[in-house]
């Protein structure tokens, strides 16, 4: 007798948040009901074809919810089966991008046959109305993270050309075609974490991986010398990057491979050896690191 041959499917990919806001002294966190299976959860959906689950993330919850969020420190992946699917749901924690608290984006919010309420709630309501005891397990680990931590962000330029190809100084070195798609695919991953400053290295590799990213928000790019292959010195570039980790603002760090292992040694990190445009987040609260993750456009 010939047996079936056994397949098994890579899990569907979803994203979402739990996204927070403070009321006084209390935190309330946002909750969507879906009127196909009645039950109350976390905004969250499924990626697009070809999107990044940063994106999606942002994406699924201002759609379920009206509101814009940017994203924190990541919380833990669900994995579980639905209706005989294998689903795996990435979550971070987020909070209004605006600041605003998200209440006017919530009231301006149009129910549907997808998601027909949202609705802010304290923590502990929240845990009494979650349906299912996964999410109510999310919801936990969000309680003890540091929610309020704010993104260092630290990125390896986007592929360059050759060096053995390129006539002129090395600081005019230019990316190559994939590194131009790199550095446009990196807009709406670093629009995610909603990065409000954007520090690089003076060589043209480095600055044009990122200025596609400060042309969408508006922003400067600021030039840092001590963050360049020629300008880095370990004990400024030390003190640079401590100074950076005491900011309470979300920021983007670009710089070369030669110079990472210094800037992660002052961060208090291993060196993770980064790839041409990947990059790594840092939580920080307090001077403290409280989470990391590690991206590739």
């Amino acid at each position: 007798m010939r047996l079936a041959a056994v397949t098994t499917s890579p899990p569907v990919l979803a994203a979402g948040a739990v996204v927070w806001r403070t009321v006084g002294d209390a935190v309330d966190v946002l909750l969507v009901h879906r009127p196909r299976y009645d039950d109350w959860s976390f905004p969250k959906g499924k990626l697009d074809p070809g999107e990044h689950m940063l994106a999606a993330a942002v994406r699924e919850v201002e759609e379920e919810t009206g509101v814009r969020t940017r994203l924190g420190l990541p919380l833990p992946t669900q994995e579980y089966d639905a209706s005989g699917v294998a689903k795996r749901v990435h979550y971070w924690a987020a909070r209004p991008a605006d600041g605003s608290g998200g209440q006017e984006d919530v009231n301006a919010y149009v129910p549907n046959k997808e998601v027909d309420r949202v609705t802010w709630c304290p923590i502990e309501e929240a845990r009494r109305r979650l349906t299912y005891p996964r999410d109510v397990d999310v919801l936990a680990a969000f309680g003890v993270s540091a929610y309020r931590s704010e993104p260092l962000v630290v990125l390896r330029h986007a592929k360059a050309l050759p060096r053995g190809s390129w006539k002129g100084p090395d600081h005019e070195r230019l990316l190559a075609p994939e590194g131009e798609e790199q550095a446009s695919a990196l807009v709406p991953l670093l629009q995610a974490y909603g990065i409000r400053r954007v520090l690089s290295s003076d060589a043209v590799r480095c600055t044009t991986s990122v200025q596609p990213y400060a042309d969408a928000a508006g922003l400067r790019v600021e030039l840092d010398h001590r963050l360049s292959e020629q300008g880095c010195e370990s004990t400024a570039l030390a003190r640079r990057m401590r100074t950076l980790l005491d900011k309470d603002d979300p920021l983007l760090v670009c710089s070369h491979r030669p110079v990472l292992p210094e800037i992660f040694r002052a961060l208090g990190l291993r060196n993770p050896e980064l790839r041409p445009g990947d990059f790594v987040v840092v939580h920080r609260e307090q001077r403290l690191v409280r989470s990391t993750e590690q991206h590739h456009p």
